[in-house]
């Protein structure tokens, strides 16, 4: 299972340490907390987290907004401001820098919560990637990853770890190396997604991660030791494929 990193950017150590508290009791991973918006800068440069949380109102050389600005410039990480009494002036600044969500302070653990899963809802759409989105809203998937609701968090399932997709009704389930996710998606809409260089219906029920293969057989494809059904009418077409990984 992989949690979400969000970093913390917030000069009030009192209140950057409530925010870490509740992001753990949510469980994400705190990526850090870090006073200073260039200090932010190279952190990101080395470290880029999935979501930031920034005060407008920092102390140093550059501020929250400037600090986005910098950041934007270089990369594309979904910010969060935190404010407490942003005059009207500053606020349409902040807007420009098209944040996924506010937070003001003070705040309640809940507006934390629901900031973080709407910034990653928004985060699908804004890929232009999303797919018919379950009713409950458990998942939403990216480019590269998917992000998946798991005892009432999000967490984050990368592409390139699916070992395969079993199908269950209207629904899938996808197996990694340690965990299993089940998702409220029909197979079809959900391998229209995934990326097609590396993932190929085998089965009516089954979609494999090409480059996981460890065996083929008459019968089945081996991926981690289990056993996955390889149907008459993909097999020719799978062969080819796979001899292309």
């Amino acid at each position: 299972m992989n949690n979400i990193h969000i970093l913390i950017i917030e000069d009030e150590m009192i209140i950057a340490a409530k925010i870490s508290m509740h992001l753990e009791q949510l469980g994400y991973d705190v990526a850090g907390i870090i006073p200073r918006g260039e200090e932010a800068v190279l952190h990101c440069r080395e470290h880029a987290p999935d979501i930031l949380l920034l005060d407008i109102n920092l102390k140093g050389n550059i501020n929250g907004i400037e600090t986005a600005q910098v950041l934007q410039k270089e990369m594309d990480i979904p910010i969060i401001y935190l404010t407490a009494n942003a005059d009207e002036a500053t606020f349409n600044r902040a807007k420009q820098t098209r944040p996924y969500a506010f937070i003001s302070k003070p705040y309640k653990k809940l507006d934390l919560q629901r900031a973080i899963e709407l910034t990653i809802s928004r985060m699908s759409e804004d890929k232009g990637v999303t797919i018919q989105q379950a009713q409950q809203e458990d998942s939403y998937i990216l480019s590269d990853r998917i992000f998946v609701r798991q005892n009432n968090k999000m967490v984050k399932l990368f592409l390139r770890d699916i070992l395969y997709v079993e199908a269950e009704r209207s629904y899938c389930r996808i197996y990694s190396q340690d965990s299993e996710y089940l998702l409220s998606i029909p197979m079809k809409d959900l391998l229209e997604k995934l990326q097609p260089d590396h993932f190929m219906r085998v089965h009516r029920s089954f979609v494999i991660n090409l480059k996981q293969v460890d065996e083929v057989s008459e019968s089945h494809v081996v991926i981690k030791k289990k056993a996955v059904p390889l149907g008459k009418s993909y097999r020719e077409e799978f062969l080819r494929r796979v001899q292309m990984v």
